[in-house]
C-alpha cells in the first residue's frame, strides 16, 4: 500500500460502488439505518483520502467491497456494515478506537477494534506469526461473532484481488486461506464463501490445473444438462403434482473439489462421476413454518417413489443438525442412465442457512442476541478449550485447531440422552475428554451400546457411550495418537505437561550445565542439530528425555559413540564460523550451498550442475524439475528445501511459517539425475516384470534404483524408484509403460 500525492482520479466510481452497497442493504429485511453508514463511509473514505491498493485502484475501494460482502452475501446489518466500512482506518491511520466510539457508539468499535487487534501485531519472520493472528481472531468470537464473519468477508474480498500481489505473497495467502480459513468457513457454515476460497487459493496455487479442470467442465456442460434434465423432468413433474412451491437447480461441484477428488483418489477426470447434484429448496405458506420436516420427508417419498435409493448414501441433517447448523435432507438416487445422483431437499430459510451458516440468524432472528445461539456457543466453548492451553507450538496449535473445522460429524449419546456432535473417528476416549477433563484423565474404558470396548474404540453415529473411570489411572503420552477431537488433544496436553513440567525443569537444568561447563553459546542451527541427534521433535522433549533419565549426554560423550553431543557440537560452531556460503555434504546427496542472502520478493531461481546445488529436496512430496507447482522454503539452516504446492506439509508452512516462503523457478540448464517414485498395476502373467525393466532401463535408458513387485491372485502392484533428469521423463515412463500388455495404471507418487 503506497500513498499517492494526487487526489482519487476518480470519485464517480468510488461513489457508484458505494451506492450499490446502500442499494443492497435497502432490499434487505434489515431496519433501514442508511445514515449511520453513511457517515462511516464518509469518514472511511476521507481516513483512506490519497491511499491506493497495490492494483492501483483508490483503497476505499476495499473496505466498501468488504462491507458488501457483509450485507449482500452474509445478510448481516447497519452495524457489521459500518464496522467493515472501518476495518483498516485504526490499522492504517491517525484516528484511535476512541474516535470510532466517540462517533460511532461502543459496539461499532469494539467490532472495528477486534479486527485490528487481528491485523495487528506482526512478529517479523518468527514462525508464530500467524498461528498468534488466528489465535487472536477466535478470542473475538466469544465477544461477538460479527468480528469473524467481517473477517472472512475481507480474506474473501483479499482472495479475489489476489492477481497483483507477488508470488511468493500468493503462496503464503493462498496456503493460510486453505489451511485455516476455507475450513473457518465451513464451520460456520459459510459454504458459498468456503467453495470461492477454496477454488480461489486452488487457482494460484496450480493455474494450469485449474484452467484444464474449468475447460473440461466446460466442454461436458450441454451433455450434463441432458442428463440432468432427464433425471429431473419426472421429478419435478411429481413435485408439481403435490402443490408444492419450489426451486430445483443443479448444483456442479467445484474445480477445487473436483480436483482434490482426483488427486486422493488418483483416478482421472473422467472417472469423477458425481459431478453434480441436484437440490430441491421448498417454500412453505405463511403460518407453516413448523411442518419443515414433514415436507422434507413427503419430497423424500416422493423421490423414492420415481427412482431407488442408495440404502448406505442417505443423510438425515433434519432431524439432528450438523454442529454449524445444517440442515437438510440427502438421498443418492439411481439415474435412468445408471448413475448415481445425489439430491438435498431443503427449505427456503435451511437453504439460506446452509449458504451464509450462522451469519443467516440474523435474518430469522434480527435482534435477537448472539448468545442464544446454542450451536455457536458449543463450538465456542470448543474454541476456548484450545486457546486455554497455555504454550502450544505454533504448528501444533494450527494442527488441533483445524482437527475440528472440517471434519465429518457423529452423533452420540450419552447414558441420560444427551446428544454430542464429535468428529467422525472419534473414540471413548474423545467422549471423556468432552464431558469433562477430570473423566479424560481418569478413564479406563467404556461401554458403548452395553458392550465393554477399549478407551480407544472408535465410535459410529448412534452409539451409547458409557464411559468408565479408575482413580488409579493417570494420562499417557501414546493417548494423543487415538484422539479425534480438538477439545481431547489439547485437554490431554495440558494434563501432560503439568506433569511433566518438573522433569522438563529438570531435564532443562541437566542440559544448560553441560553448555556452560563446555562454554558452548547456543544458536537456533546448532539447537536443530542437537534435537536431530536425540531425535526428538523440540527442546522440551530433549528436557524431558534428560530429565526423567531416558537419555543422558553422558552417553553421547562415551569414548566408544562415534559421534558424540560435544563433537557434533563443536563441529557446528567451526562450521558456523565459516560465514552463510558453508556447504553441508552427505554420502549419497550433491553439495548443497547454503545462499548468504535471499531476497524474499524476487522469484528464486534453482541451480543444479556438477558442483552441487542452491536446493534440497523434501523427502514428503519430492518434486522433480519441472514441476511447476513447487515452492521454496527457508529452512533452519538456511537452506532452500523444495515442496511441492500440493504437499500437505507445505500446507502447513505456509500457514504457520509464511515468511520464509518463497516463490522458485528451474534453471534452464538445470543438471543431475532426481529420484522418483512410479506406482504400476496391472494383470499379471508371465514375463511381465521382464518386459517392465527391459522397457525401463534398456529402451529408454532410465536407471532403476529400487524394483518391489508383488502379485496376489490375478493382480501385480510394482513400486519402482528411478533417477530422472525432470519431470518430463516420468511422463514419457508412465506412457510407455502404460503401452505393455496387462498394465492398467502407471502413476508418479511421492
Amino acid at each position: 500500500m503506497a500513498k499517492s500525492s494526487s487526489e482519487y482520479p476518480d470519485e464517480r466510481i468510488v461513489d457508484k460502488c458505494y451506492q450499490e452497497l446502500v442499494a443492497g442493504y435497502l432490499a434487505s429485511n434489515h431496519r433501514k439505518k442508511t445514515d449511520v453508514i453513511d457517515r462511516a463511509f464518509r469518514f472511511a473514505r476521507e481516513a483512506h483520502r490519497g491511499v491506493r491498493r497495490r492494483s492501483g485502484e483508490p483503497y476505499i475501494l476495499h473496505p466498501i467491497a468488504v462491507a458488501r460482502i457483509v450485507s449482500a452475501e452474509m445478510g448481516l446489518g447497519s452495524t457489521s456494515i459500518c464496522a467493515a466500512l472501518l476495518h483498516d482506518v485504526v490499522e492504517d491511520t491517525e484516528y484511535t478506537i476512541s474516535d470510532i466510539e466517540h462517533l460511532f457508539g461502543r459496539k461499532i468499535a469494539e467490532i472495528v477494534e477486534g479486527l485490528t487487534k487481528i491485523s495487528g501485531g506482526i512478529f517479523g519472520d518468527r514462525a508464530s506469526a500467524q498461528a498468534e493472528n488466528f489465535r487472536k481472531l477466535l478470542l473475538t468470537m466469544s465477544k461477538d461473532i460479527r468480528v469473524v464473519l467481517i473477517k472472512m468477508a475481507d480474506r474473501l474480498h483479499n482472495m479475489r484481488t489476489l492477481g497483483s500481489m507477488a508470488p511468493a505473497k500468493q503462496y503464503k495467502i493462498a496456503g493460510e486461506t486453505l489451511y485455516i480459513y476455507a475450513p473457518l468457513a465451513h464451520r460456520l457454515g459459510l459454504f458459498a464463501i468456503k467453495t470461492e476460497l477454496e477454488d480461489l487459493a486452488f487457482r494460484y496455487e496450480h493455474p494450469d490445473e485449474y484452467e484444464r479442470i474449468s475447460s473440461l467442465l466446460k466442454q461436458g456442460e450441454a451433455g450434463r444438462e441432458k442428463v440432468y434434465a432427464d433425471f429431473s423432468t419426472p421429478i419435478m413433474a411429481r413435485l408439481n403434482e403435490m402443490g408444492l412451491h419450489y426451486e430445483a437447480k443443479a448444483r456442479v461441484k467445484s474445480v477445487y473439489s473436483i480436483w482434490r477428488k482426483m488427486h486422493t483418489k488418483h483416478v482421472p477426470f473422467e472417472e469423477v462421476y458425481d459431478l453434480y447434484a441436484m437440490r430441491i429448496i421448498f417454500d412453505l405458506p405463511d403460518g407453516e413454518e413448523d411442518k419443515e420436516k414433514e415436507m422434507c420427508y413427503r419430497v423424500y417419498a416422493a423421490l423414492t417413489d420415481l427412482y431407488r435409493p442408495h440404502p448406505e448414501r442417505i443423510r438425515d441433517w433434519v432431524a439432528v443438525p450438523k454442529a454449524n447448523g445444517y440442515q437438510a435432507l440427502h438421498v443418492t438416487l439411481m439415474g435412468p442412465d445408471g448413475n448415481w445422483i445425489e439430491v438435498q431437499i431443503r427449505s427456503r430459510r435451511m437453504d439460506e442457512i446452509a449458504e451464509k451458516g450462522f451469519a443467516a440468524h440474523w435474518k430469522y432472528k434480527i435482534g435477537a442476541d448472539v448468545e442464544e445461539e446454542s450451536e455457536l456457543n458449543v463450538w465456542l466453548r470448543t474454541i476456548k478449550d484450545i486457546l486455554d492451553d497455555p504454550d502450544p507450538n505454533a504448528i501444533d496449535f494450527l494442527d488441533t485447531l483445524k482437527l475440528n473445522l472440517f471434519s465429518s460429524e457423529i452423533v452420540v449419546f450419552t447414558p441420560s440422552g444427551e446428544l454430542l456432535t464429535l468428529p467422525a473417528g472419534a473414540t471413548v476416549l474423545d467422549v471423556a475428554y468432552t464431558l469433562h477433563s477430570d473423566l479424560g484423565n481418569k478413564c479406563i474404558a467404556g461401554k458403548v451400546n452395553h458392550a465393554l470396548v477399549p478407551l480407544s474404540h472408535q465410535l459410529n453415529s448412534g452409539d451409547q457411550v458409557e464411559v468408565l473411570t479408575s482413580q488409579s489411572q493417570t494420562p499417557k503420552a501414546e493417548w494423543l495418537n487415538f484422539l479425534a477431537t480438538a477439545k481431547a488433544k489439547t485437554r490431554l496436553r495440558k494434563e501432560l505437561r503439568r506433569e511433566q513440567q518438573p522433569l522438563i525443569d529438570d531435564g532443562k537444568r541437566i542440559f544448560d550445565k553441560f553448555l556452560a561447563d563446555n562454554a558452548i553459546t547456543l544458536n537456533n542451527d546448532v539447537m536443530t542439530k542437537i534435537l536431530g541427534t536425540y531425535h526428538v521433535a523440540n527442546s522440551d522433549e530433549l528436557y524431558l528425555r534428560l530429565g526423567s533419565g531416558e537419555a543422558s549426554i553422558d552417553d553421547y560423550l562415551n569414548a566408544e559413540t562415534s559421534s558424540t553431543a560435544r563433537k557434533l557440537i563443536s563441529r557446528l560452531l567451526k562450521l558456523g564460523s565459516m560465514g552463510r556460503k558453508r556447504k553441508a555434504k552427505s554420502v549419497s546427496e550433491p553439495e548443497v550451498e547454503i545462499p548468504a542472502e535471499i531476497n524474499r520478493r524476487e522469484t528464486y531461481v534453482l541451480r543444479s550442475n556438477e558442483k552441487g546445488r542452491n536446493f534440497v529436496f523434501c523427502d514428503c512430496c519430492r518434486p522433480l524439475p519441472g514441476d511447476n507447482a513447487v515452492m521454496g522454503f527457508i529452512s533452519d539452516s538456511g537452506a532452500v528445501a523444495l515442496h511441492t504446492l500440493a504437499c500437505p506439509q507445505a500446507q502447513v508452512l505456509k500457514a504457520g511459517y509464511g515468511q520464509r516462503i518463497l516463490a522458485v523457478k528451474w534453471e534452464e540448464t538445470l543438471s543431475g539425475k532426481f529420484p522418483a517414485s512410479i506406482l504400476i498395476e496391472g494383470i499379471d502373467r508371465h514375463g511381465i516384470l521382464s518386459e517392465l525393466t527391459r522397457e525401463i532401463s534398456t529402451a529408454m535408458g532410465i536407471d532403476i534404483r529400487r524394483l518391489n513387485i508383488e502379485a496376489r491372485g490375478e493382480v501385480f502392484t510394482c513400486d519402482l524408484d528411478v533417477l530422472v533428469a525432470a519431470a518430463a521423463d516420468v511422463e514419457m515412463l508412465t506412457r510407455a509403460v502404460l503401452k505393455i500388455k496387462g498394465v492398467k495404471k502407471a502413476e508418479r507418487v511421492a
